[in-house]
């Protein structure tokens, strides 16, 4: 289970995520992304992964996508901070 919660200001767009980034949910995030995305571009866009507690290989590869599209990381734990260094996008 994902939760996927967007905080908006004049300034960014942050996306807070609870739970596995994986299976299913990794479209949830993809969709939601896409969505807010469409009416939010000239603002920061930074997905929070401090609360999250694991990551497939598909929550991987977005990652990257999303890395690539602008997205900026928040994160704490060794491993999520080592997977962000370590992003293929």
């Amino acid at each position: 289970m994902l939760r996927i919660s967007n905080r908006t200001t004049a300034e960014e767009v942050r996306w807070v995520l609870c739970g596995r980034l994986a299976g299913p949910w990794v479209g949830e995030l993809r969709s939601n992304w896409d969505q807010v995305r469409e009416w939010s571009r000239d603002r920061r866009h930074v997905i929070d992964l401090s609360d999250v507690t694991s990551i497939d290989e598909r929550g991987e590869a977005l990652l990257g996508e999303l890395k690539d599209e602008g997205a900026e990381f928040l994160a704490r734990g060794v491993y999520t901070r080592h997977l962000l260094e370590n992003l293929k996008g």
